[in-house]
This record gives C-alpha cells, sequence and structure tokens, in this order.
C-alpha cells in the first residue's frame, strides 16, 4: 500500500517543482525590469544594461544564484555544540 501511494505522489511532486521553477525564473525576469532601469537609466538608455532579460538570462542567473549560496552553505565555519 506504501508503494502505491509514493508512486502516485510523485507526478504532482515533479509538476510543482517545475511550476516553481518557472515562477522563480518569471520573478528574476519582472524583478530586473522593474529595479534596474529605475536604479541605471543612463545605462539603460545607452545600452551598458539591459533593461528586460530573456527566458535564457534569467535561467543563466537562477543557476548563477543557486550555485553560489549551494556552495556558501556547504561552507561553515563553526561548529555545532
Amino acid at each position: 500500500m506504501n508503494k502505491k501511494w509514493f508512486l502516485a505522489i510523485i507526478p504532482g511532486v515533479i509538476s510543482f517543482m517545475i511550476l516553481l521553477f518557472v515562477l522563480m525564473l518569471f520573478l528574476i525576469k519582472i524583478l530586473w525590469a522593474w529595479t534596474i532601469p529605475d536604479i541605471f537609466p543612463g545605462a539603460v538608455k545607452q545600452g551598458l544594461i539591459a533593461g528586460e532579460l530573456s527566458w535564457l538570462i534569467s535561467l543563466k542567473i537562477a543557476l548563477f544564484t543557486a550555485v553560489i549560496f549551494g556552495a556558501a552553505k556547504g561552507h561553515h565555519s563553526y561548529k555545532n555544540n
């Protein structure tokens, strides 16, 4: 009985993870377009900084952030007592 329940929940978990991943890419795109042109209007106007991001660039930023935070999470300099 436990195996059937476990196998039934897997597609839902995978779907949720995909939805969460796409939502994170969407948030990166929206937050970039919302903040960067206001912070650096001259650089955006001159083309030095992109005013909007593509889905591929959002994916690269998400992966880069995940790697950086993952690496930082694995290196703690304190001891648990």
